[in-house]
């Protein structure tokens, strides 16, 4: 299934896949199967159906079976006429795996020997064909192409063999990146340690170090959907062509097999620290890597602070998200 989360009429929604161009109201849907004010009162927030668990796919399943039979029963919306929201609005957290690609292999001088992970805030979050927002303080500005996983149940040291009965679904994340205020907010510092050889003494270590406030984290930096496609409809995650497309050209072309980490090894490795909730967010990292004989050219050369958009990203099987490039003063 594909699932959405949008507004019409002024109303903020959550809808039901007919096809590409045309979406149902699920709460409306379920007052039109004859279900009961409370069930249809739970389909209207993303969240709250991914909560119901297995219920809730049950809920979704019959309101797709009956408007299949009674196709005149309940509203239309079509796609092109909406205002789309990610399709998880308010997530406990966005977490993002830093340089998981085989393509970035060759470029780390030295790193962990583990998924790296980082958090976005829900306030980054913006839906497909929304802009994104830039102000002239950014300076260079990229997209990074990413498959994304939502979590479906509670996650706590999670065996990676478990890893997919987690998962509720897929969809498409834009992990905007401001390389130019990350080096703005890097320090180059001298850190204090214990001496190996005398713990009571301190020694004073030359280092650098950053964290993915600003120039990961703005207002609008985490473009996402505009699907989420239940995990039923996704037999392998890594399998899946990635493209990058700004302008109408391909920046990049990637699968992603090519990921470093394939999920079940992050979620165990992940869930060992942190407790992943119903509707939190894993973006799997950026795709970089062209396919054999692909061709196109890095992301970080496409500076959307100079050349503007739209700039969007496709998954096979997930869609298309695509988003303008808005300048603003401020």
């Amino acid at each position: 299934m594909k699932l959405a989360s949008f507004q019409a009429d002024g109303k903020d929604r959550l809808g039901l896949a007919l096809d590409d161009s045309t979406l149902v109201d699920a709460a409306e849907a379920a007052e039109a199967a004859g279900m009961t004010p409370a069930s249809a009162g739970v389909l209207t927030d993303m969240l709250s159906l991914i909560e119901l668990g297995a219920a809730g796919h049950h809920t979704l399943q019959q309101i797709q079976d009956h408007v299949a039979a009674h196709p005149h029963d309940v509203p239309r919306y079509a796609a092109a006429d909406i205002r789309w929201h990610a399709p998880v609005r308010r997530p406990s957290k966005i977490v993002c795996l830093a340089l998981n690609n085989s393509a970035n292999k060759d470029r780390i001088i030295e790193g962990p020997s583990h998924p790296a992970p980082f958090i976005k805030g829900a306030n980054a979050l913006t839906g497909h064909q929304a802009s994104i927002v830039l102000k002239p303080q950014y300076g260079r500005v990229h997209p990074e192409p990413e498959l994304a996983v939502v979590i479906g149940k509670t996650a706590k040291d999670v065996p990676a063999e478990d890893a997919y009965d987690y998962v509720f679904g897929y969809t498409i994340h834009n992990d905007v990146t401001s390389p130019a205020m990350r080096k703005e907010d890097t320090f180059h510092y001298r850190a204090i340690h214990p001496k190996p050889d005398n713990p009571d003494e301190v020694e004073y270590v030359d280092t650098w170090v950053t964290y993915p406030g600003r120039y990961k984290g703005s207002d609008t930096f985490s473009p996402m959907g505009p699907w989420l496609v239940t995990k039923d409809a996704v037999p392998d995650p890594h399998v899946l062509d990635v493209s990058c497309i700004h302008q109408g050209q391909t920046v990049t072309a990637d699968n992603t097999e090519n990921l470093f980490y394939k999920f079940p090894e992050v979620l165990a490795f992940l869930s060992q620290y942190m407790t992943c909730l119903p509707g939190d967010v894993i973006s799997m990292g950026t795709a970089l890597k062209p396919r054999t004989g692909g061709g196109g050219r890095a992301v970080q050369n496409v500076d959307l602070h100079q050349l503007g958009g739209p700039v969007a990203v496709k998954i096979d099987g997930l869609g298309r998200l695509e988003n303008p490039v808005e300048m603003r003063n401020g």
